[in-house]
């Protein structure tokens, strides 16, 4: 009887721990259904890469290539024609001062030409004194011939002196004013040859003058044309080309495109072929017309430091259009068509379309002017083929990079 009972409090005892073991059991076998189902539904959702709007510093630039040229070239000539070249006072890369004398004519020839208008100055000059002379000799002359003039009237009313002798008289005074007069005009001409000489005495200094050949601006001296015994000539090849103070210039052709974007003292950054360093400037000229058959227009840059490039040297150059610290995607999230630009924003999972307004491009990313927020999340590519509600297992696109 007590084997009995004691084999029925065992089983009791083994049915209770066996109930108590199974009740937590049977609780996670209810609960795991759920949690799985969960997790797997979550797996079975698209995973889409999804970046973050954030601020950034960006730049709108226009970028232009040309050629570095003088901003003004000067071509030096003679001034005179057939004369031959003296000496050179300057080479190419000398920088020469205004009116600084760069060569110098043959003078020969003027000198001996000035030597003759001398001479007939001093002819025209004795024939002027000798025309005045005579034009007192004459002056004296009418002025006693007019006094017998009119002491012979006086006679001729009181009947002492003749009719006729009156008109010879007459005739004697006016003989000498003509005579005077002749004198005179002599005077005039000798005075106008002595002018005309004079002319001539100038126009051949003004010519002894030009054998120098000046510079009429300081600059640089960029070519020199011009040998020694060889005729200089206004008309041919330029004796010496200078560059006005020596500036230069980046002269860059930019598509029409961007042309309007261009606006005179914008700060632009230059790199050369063959710097090691960039260098600034700013706009100094925008052409006001675009070429009809390669749609470019021409944009004139000042150079800060001109010392540092040469004339001809070809170089690219970014115009800074505009500057900004704002809200930006990457360029491969934004979804640009005739409707505007448009974004796939997601929330919870959730993809919801959104429109925004873009406008800097930099780098690879554009700035966002409105419609999203910082720290909005989007998906990164947007040709990823998810729309309005779909769901989504959204993919940080940094930790996608770094785990690459």
């Amino acid at each position: 009887m007590t084997w009995i009972m004691f084999r029925k409090t065992t089983h009791i005892a083994l049915l209770l721990a066996c109930t108590a073991l199974a009740a937590p059991a049977g609780a996670l076998a209810e609960s795991t259904p759920d949690t799985a189902g969960q997790s797997k539904a979550s797996d079975n959702l698209p995973a889409i890469v999804v970046t973050k709007a954030a601020q950034r510093h960006l730049v709108d630039r226009v970028v232009a290539t040309g050629s570095i040229k003088p901003v003004q070239e000067v071509y030096i000539q003679p001034l005179v024609e057939g004369m031959s070249i003296k000496s050179l006072n300057a080479d190419t890369g000398d920088v020469v001062e205004a009116n600084q004398v760069l060569a110098r004519l043959n003078d020969d020839s003027l000198t001996l030409q000035k030597s003759q208008y001398a001479a007939n100055r001093a002819k025209a000059e004795a024939a002027l004194a000798q025309s005045e002379a005579q034009m007192a000799d004459a002056k004296a002359a009418a002025n006693e011939a007019d006094r017998q003039y009119d002491r012979a009237q006086r006679l001729g009313k009181n009947g002492t002196m003749s009719t006729s002798q009156v008109e010879q008289a007459e005739t004697s005074a006016a003989s000498a004013k003509a005579q005077l007069n002749s004198a005179e005009k002599a005077i005039a001409v000798s005075k106008a040859d002595i002018k005309v000489i004079d002319a001539q005495v100038a126009d051949i200094d003004l010519q002894l003058a030009r054998t120098d050949v000046r510079t009429p601006f300081a600059g640089t001296v960029s070519a020199r044309d011009a040998k020694v015994g060889a005729i200089a000539s206004g008309s041919g090849t330029p004796m010496f080309t200078v560059i006005r103070d020596g500036q230069i210039e980046l002269v860059a052709d930019v598509p029409e495109t961007d042309i309007l974007k261009v606006k005179v003292g914008q700060k632009v950054t230059i790199s050369v072929a063959g710097g090691a360093e960039n260098l600034t400037g700013s706009v100094r000229i925008v052409s006001p017309t675009v070429d009809a058959t390669t749609r470019l227009g021409a944009i004139h840059i000042n150079i800060d430091d001109d010392d540092r490039a040469r004339a001809g040297m070809y170089a690219r150059a970014e115009i800074v259009i505009s500057e900004a610290d704002a809200v930006a995607l990457p360029l491969s999230a934004v979804n640009t068509g005739v409707d505007g630009s448009v974004v796939r924003r997601v929330e919870d999972g959730v993809v919801h379309v959104a429109k925004i307004e873009t406008g800097i491009i930099d780098d690879g990313f554009v700035e966002v002017k409105s419609g999203l927020a910082e720290g909005d999340e989007v998906v990164a590519k947007a040709g990823a083929f998810v729309g309005e509600g779909d769901h989504i297992r959204p993919v940080d696109q940094q930790q996608t990079a770094a785990s690459n």
